[in-house]
């Protein structure tokens, strides 16, 4: 299915608070693509407004060029899903019940599960390495396996926009590298993925695309190379750092912190 998502002049205040200010953005499938930002820059809440979880107080999010407000949920569902920065969990499912739950969108009140929809959330489960721990409940697992769980969700959910907000913040080095080359395999079948990130290196080596916020504004935009640059991450991050490109057979950036300023030293 193809799909086109993008925002014109969005803004959106949490009480008196300005939390995202007139952005305006168009995504291309097949591409990975990381909002990076320092805390409270306005990552999570942009994904949210492009999930339809909040509702601009200004301009409008368009999916294939139809104000998202006026799509059913179940539509949004099926063309958007979304991997959440709080993965806790209030009810005692088994990890399957949870994955299982991605294919409710495409599925009719009280009907059963298919062939097909079984053999997704075994397949879900098993790109996650969560196959071992199906009937577990999720409850009693880590952190980490829990967001293993909620990305689980997501790829079974089968949508052509997968969105995620900081994937691998609870993860080990491992399950980071799996989620992130499972993201970008997803993006060379045409998916589109937008991922808030905060490791740096990481988004140089496995997105195509770059955008930095600050205080809810577009600040930069472009390619890795274009910018993770020492003038940007001293404005915007507060650190004076060393940036080295082309590092590593990935030819990946490397960002050296040297030095944090205080906002009174900028």
């Amino acid at each position: 299915m193809k799909v086109e998502l993008e925002c014109k002049n969005l803004g959106f205040s949490y009480q008196r608070n300005r939390v995202i200010e007139d952005v305006s953005l168009s995504f291309n499938k097949g591409q990975v693509i990381g909002l990076i930002g320092p805390n409270g820059a306005g990552k999570s809440t942009l994904l949210k407004l492009l999930m339809g979880l909040a509702e601009p107080v200004e301009g409008q999010v368009l999916l294939d060029k139809r104000p998202l407000q006026t799509y059913p949920r179940r539509e949004i569902a099926r063309r958007i899903s979304l991997v959440p920065q709080d993965v806790s969990i209030g009810y005692a499912f088994t990890v399957r019940e949870i994955v299982a739950m991605g294919r409710n969108p495409h599925l009719g009140s009280f009907q059963p599960e298919t062939d097909r929809d079984i053999e997704l959330i075994r397949r879900a489960l098993e790109k996650t390495d969560l196959l071992g721990m199906a009937d577990r409940r999720v409850d009693q697992l880590s952190g980490g396996e829990r967001q293993r769980v909620f990305i689980a969700r997501a790829l079974a959910q089968e949508t052509p926009i997968l969105l995620m907000d900081e994937p691998t913040a609870s993860l080990d080095l491992c399950h980071q590298l799996e989620v992130l080359t499972l993201v970008s395999e997803l993006a060379k079948e045409g998916h589109l993925a937008i991922t808030a990130m905060h490791d740096l290196e990481q988004a140089s080596r496995f997105c195509h695309r770059l955008i930095l916020l600050s205080q809810g504004r577009i600040v930069a935009d472009g390619t890795p190379d274009e910018v993770l640059t020492e003038d940007n991450l001293r404005r915007y991050f507060s650190i004076e750092a060393r940036v080295e490109r082309g590092v590593g057979k990935d030819h990946c950036i490397r960002v050296t912190a040297l030095k944090a300023y205080s906002q009174s030293q900028l």
